[in-house]
């Protein structure tokens, strides 16, 4: 094999690394070109073992870049949350990968340090040993370890592995997105925990809420008044969107886990996930940055 054909076939592995340590795509994709500037620069000859060399120069370079991005998402307009994607940025057949990718996860790993989120996503993501991930990190694999379970405590306690199967999750979704194309204030109520949350991501470049909205009322009402909003004049050209275009909503396959897309001439304009508890919607996500909508595919006519 050329190092060329070694590096494309690991390219799908390292962009899914790279996506799951930083949130986004764009920057997962900008890892992955800085992983071959480096790998073409080196004899493959004398790597023993090219695709650990590539995980640890990617796994290096996406937490360099996530330490940087602490600083802008801090000065973020309103809350942050990550880059939505229609396709798996790996293996999408392999069911655990697709797991580890789920939009509700990858908001509870934002809450981790760079190097706990890095050490979760090679270990449980990618079952890399204990001993490879200290080499990665350059800490001792005791030091690994403890990071590891750091990270598994937090992320169990935000996050109890008891949701609804995808099948059930779908269904609910759908419930969900009639209710609120339909205005409909009770239904949506009935399928919001009492103490649910909405998040959502406009980046100033879209209207959304800029703090969280707590509580079952609370959420159903402004979803209620945006599905009311939708297709008005004002909110449609502040996308930059023809003003009389109809919004197109569709539950489709975002961060494999099913998710409602509503698009404007077949662009993605928002995506809601939900994040499901005992059969309701316990955290709803909402993103409306179209920064964060070019990795999702069109729905609807165009």
């Amino acid at each position: 094999m050329t190092a060329t054909e070694v590096f494309e076939e690991h390219r799908s592995l390292l962009n899914g690394v790279a996506y799951r340590i930083l949130g986004t795509a764009d920057d997962a994709e900008d890892v992955v070109q800085e992983a071959w500037l480096r790998w073409s620069r080196v004899d493959p000859d004398g790597i023993d073992n090219p695709r650990a060399y590539l995980v640890t120069v990617a796994s290096r370079l996406s937490i360099d870049r996530l330490r940087k991005a602490g600083a802008q998402r801090e000065s973020y307009v309103g809350e942050w949350l990550p880059e939505p994607v229609s396709d798996l940025p790996d293996a999408a057949e392999r069911a655990e990968l697709a797991d580890s990718v789920e939009f509700a996860l990858l908001v509870v790993l934002e809450t981790l340090s760079p190097l706990e989120r890095a050490v979760f996503v090679l270990h449980e993501a990618f079952q890399l040993p204990y001993a490879h991930i200290a080499r990665v990190i350059d800490r001792n694999e005791a030091a690994t370890r403890q990071l590891a379970r750091r990270a598994r405590d937090h992320v169990r306690e935000r996050r109890p592995r008891f949701e609804a199967d995808r099948a059930a999750r779908r269904r609910i979704t759908e419930r969900f997105l009639r209710a609120c194309a339909e205005g409909d204030l009770d239904g949506l109520k009935g399928l919001l925990a009492e103490d649910a949350t909405l998040v959502s991501d406009g980046g100033g470049r879209a209207p959304a809420p800029l703090r969280v909205i707590r509580g079952a009322d609370k959420v159903g009402r402004f979803l209620t008044a945006v599905s009311r909003e939708r297709n008005t004049s004002r909110f449609l050209r502040s996308l930059g969107l023809a003003p009389a275009a109809p919004v197109h909503m569709e539950i489709t396959e975002v961060n494999g886990g099913p998710a409602a897309v509503l698009s404007v001439e077949g662009v993605p304009i928002t995506v809601l996930t939900l994040d499901v508890f005992e059969g309701r919607a316990r955290h709803v996500y909402m993103v409306a940055n179209p920064a964060k909508m070019s990795r999702l595919r069109a729905t609807g006519p165009s």
